[in-house]
């Protein structure tokens, strides 16, 4: 059987850490077994869904390096749900209901107070024909799925065995008063129709594949194999939800993390693998096992990326940023040698401007009080530029000689006046590359 996952985004917002997991994991499976992958957009609520989000989600998966077999829109299969939804009136499985939100609450209160678990009553079961058509003149109903109160049970990928007593359970709304329908139930009809195999998702939606494999069965489908992946928190174990927003794709790619730092961080965080930067998300495909996955709430420090996107960055060959570097303005003569000295001295590309700045205008020199005569003095002793890869070895000689300076009080001055850093890259290979005399 060929292997289908999908991943159905919301295009209520932007692709976050959290729901990147989803789609990674079920972009891995699908890829590793040469099946098909779907992209499917849950774009069945008119008043959230914006198309600005959905084309902001393609970017995000194509700058990932993601590609998929099909895409679909919820909104265009409305009609299919309409004709499922028939059939399981028909059935007797979906029954409507007029609570309003208010009576549902109290319900439940009542129902906790009596220490009984807060499940629908299935009132709406007991109406009749006459007392339905009272409360439509009133107001409209909402949908319910009746579900068979009896144990589901499915082996997890991740969690293992579960089983869950569908008596514990609301019978779930399917559609609501105003027509609008579901994720539960128009996930579960694109699942069965478009063939789905595999569904990988957050823990937090465990209750909801116990009712949708029933569901599955009640219109004639066969459930997938499921595994839910653990939820993030941040580094101290608090709850991440409330910053998933700051946590988008695009706020990431905007702070310069690279895409196979992301990748490489989320293919393997919660797994009893060790964090590697991989060369490629073909190698990441290759080495996936969910099997390796636990069910403990995972860890996600965001500064984990930078390290990885240096370590990317790092091993690029000049080919792979020549474009780039032309467009900072780097003569074509300097481009290569730039590349090859600033690339283990940035974090991310966007230390990259601030570096040419400095070769192409100089830099504000840093000169402690106590360095500056001879900073002044030992900058006499250079001359102009063009400099060559001899040049920082013969001015730092000669300043040695007049001077008496020498290890850490010699470079260390010289290396401020001429960067205005303490930090960067040799300085016998940086010279060569600077367009106008320091100081």
């Amino acid at each position: 059987m060929t292997t289908v996952t999908r991943f159905a985004p919301s295009p209520t917002g932007y692709i976050h850490v959290g729901n990147l997991r989803t789609a990674l994991f079920n972009y891995m499976i699908a890829r590793k077994a040469g099946g098909t992958f779907i992209l499917r957009f849950d774009d069945t609520d008119p008043e959230r869904s914006k198309q600005e989000y959905i084309d902001g989600i393609r970017e995000d998966l194509e700058w990932l390096g993601f590609s998929w077999d099909r895409e679909e829109q919820q909104s265009a299969r409305l009609d299919r749900y309409a004709e499922v939804a028939a059939e399981l009136r028909a059935s007797g499985r979906l029954y409507e209901c007029f609570e309003t939100p208010t009576e549902l609450d109290l319900k439940r209160k009542k129902q906790l107070n009596m220490g009984k678990p807060p499940v629908y009553d299935r009132a709406a079961l007991d109406l009749s024909e006459d007392e339905k058509a009272a409360l439509r003149a009133e107001r409209p109903g909402h949908w319910r799925f009746l579900l068979d109160r009896e144990r589901i049970d499915w082996t997890d990928g991740i969690l293992g065995d579960i089983s869950i007593d569908a008596a514990s359970v609301s019978d779930p709304v399917l559609i609501r008063g105003d027509g609008q329908v579901l994720y539960t139930f128009a996930s579960v009809v694109d699942d069965v129709d478009m063939g789905v195999t595999y569904i990988v998702r957050g823990s937090d939606h465990v209750t909801n594949t116990a009712t949708q494999i029933q569901i599955i069965g009640a219109i004639g489908g066969t459930a997938p194999r499921f595994a839910h992946h653990s939820l993030l928190t941040g580094a101290q174990g608090e709850a991440l939800s409330k910053r998933l927003g700051h946590l988008s794709l695009r706020d990431l790619r905007e702070q310069g993390v690279e895409p196979m730092a992301l990748l490489s961080l989320m293919a393997r965080l919660g797994s009893s693998q060790p964090v590697e930067l991989a060369e490629s998300l073909d190698e990441l495909i290759e080495g996936f096992d969910i099997g390796t996955f636990g069910a403990a709430p995972t860890k996600f420090d965001e500064h984990d990326l930078f390290p990885l996107t240096a370590k990317h960055l790092h091993g690029l060959p000049f080919a792979a940023v020549k474009d780039e570097i032309a467009a900072l303005g780097v003569p074509d003569a300097l481009a290569e040698r730039f590349w090859q000295v600033m690339r283990e001295n940035i974090v991310t590309r966007r230390d990259l401007p601030g570096w040419w700045a400095l070769c192409r205008d100089g830099a504000e020199p840093l000169v402690d009080e106590e360095d500056r005569a001879f900073v002044t003095e030992a900058l006499a002793l250079l001359p102009e530029p063009p400099y060559d890869d001899a040049t920082w070895g013969a001015w730092t000689a000669e300043v040695k000689a007049q001077s008496g300076r020498k290890g850490k009080g010699l470079f260390m001055p010289l290396r401020k006046a001429v960067t205005g850093r303490a930090k960067g890259p040799e300085m016998g290979d940086l010279l060569p590359l600077l367009q106008r005399k320091p100081g």
